[in-house]
């Protein structure tokens, strides 16, 4: 169906960071289940195994560290690298139904990682091998290059090599206990299909899987543009895509076109935005081509590291303002917050408030908690013993 276009105001800056706020479950904490909350924002970006409790933390009422680590040990959330070709956390439907959409970008890696000159018959051989392997047990990537160098090293003597390709052409989750709050463990790897038991692409959208994600994504990113979109899966050829759906229309102050889906309003540009804590690499920041929406250019540089870390921020009045971090010493665990630019007496007082809460809840094993301003106007708190 050809896009639907009304007449609407061009869409303001902060009227897009209200709309990606309210989408994002940031405007309000939300009474909602966490696997709920996981499927509604298509998946989490989990590089850092931990840090999407505290994305779930910030946007949920009540939200404890077990009910994340009990849908990963339950099977019914997994960590396996999808949009971007970088680790997320999803439902157990949502990695079947997602990864063969994302298949191209994550082939695209393989031809660029040193991997890809392998043939297809080759790969088919080397994808029954590591199978093989990791139906035996879990394996890390260093224990599955060894495993597939002593397999099929008369052939192809690079088991590194061959564990890249794995990584590309067998969709591999990370299994508990990695990223279960309080367990540590090395990624170890098993197929998705056999831990949980279903095929690739089991799902009511298989039809029109493509069109079902974009969807998804306006549901919880829109307003957005086709680079937007681009930006956010990795993929490409998404107009084609696009042109199938039945989406409103709308532009930005630059004139560039943004798409949504029927009946999702924007809310008001004055909406209060309540401060709130971000963790690493949470989608929020790596979503849309234009970042304007939610940090201004002049910070990024402070955000993105060169390495590659996206770094845990604030949020004040819905746009990002520095940086936190929590530091131990002996048995108190301190928060420190670095902000861009001088706060408001009143932002600082939330920020500090906020700032408790979120000790309670990342630093609860601590004896004693502390908040620190890192612009030398507030000296730390002691807030627990």
């Amino acid at each position: 169906m050809p896009t639907r276009r009304v007449p609407t105001p061009v869409l303001t800056t902060r009227a897009l960071n209200r709309a990606l706020l309210d989408r994002q479950m940031l405007l309000r904490r939300h009474d909602m289940k966490a696997l709920a909350a996981i499927e509604h924002l298509v998946g989490m970006q989990s590089q850092a195994p931990l840090s999407p409790y505290v994305g779930l933390w910030t946007r949920l009422l009540g939200f404890r560290h077990e009910d994340l680590a009990d849908l990963l040990t339950g099977r019914s959330a997994v960590r396996i690298a999808l949009m971007r070709s970088t680790i997320h956390l999803v439902s157990a439907d949502d990695c079947l139904a997602l990864r063969p959409v994302v298949q191209p970008v994550i082939d695209r890696w393989l031809r660029t990682s040193g991997a890809g000159r392998l043939a297809e018959a080759d790969l088919r051989e080397v994808d029954a091998a590591a199978r093989a392997l990791m139906e035996e047990r879990p394996l890390t990537f260093a224990e599955l290059a060894v495993r597939l160098g002593e397999k099929l090293g008369e052939r192809w003597p690079d088991g590194e090599a061959l564990a890249r390709a794995v990584r590309a052409i067998v969709p591999l989750v990370q299994v508990p206990p990695r990223g279960v709050w309080g367990a540590s463990s090395q990624a170890r790897h098993v197929p998705a299909e056999s831990w949980l038991g279903r095929p690739l692409g089991d799902g009511p959208a298989a039809g029109d899987a493509a069109g079902h994600m974009v969807l998804r994504y306006l549901g919880a990113f829109g307003p957005a543009s086709v680079a937007d979109m681009r930006v956010w899966s990795g993929l490409t050829g998404l107009r084609s895509v696009v042109k199938r759906l039945d989406l409103v229309a709308y532009r930005d102050e630059n004139g560039v076109e943004l798409l949504d889906v029927p009946g999702a309003a924007p809310p008001e540009p004055d909406a209060e935005a309540p401060v709130r804590f971000l963790p690493e690499f949470d989608n929020l920041l790596l979503s849309h081509a234009d970042r304007r929406r939610i940090i201004a250019d002049e910070h990024r540089r402070r955000v993105f590291t060169v390495n590659g870390i996206i770094r845990a921020t604030i949020l004040v009045d819905g746009f990002v303002a520095g940086l936190w971090r929590i530091e131990r010493a002996g048995e108190t665990a301190t928060l420190e917050i670095e902000p861009f630019a001088p706060l408001a007496p009143a932002a600082r007082d939330a920020l500090a408030d906020e700032g408790e809460r979120l000790l309670g809840f990342a630093a609860d094993r601590a004896a004693s908690h502390a908040v620190r301003f890192l612009d030398g106007r507030r000296p730390a708190a002691t807030i627990g013993t």
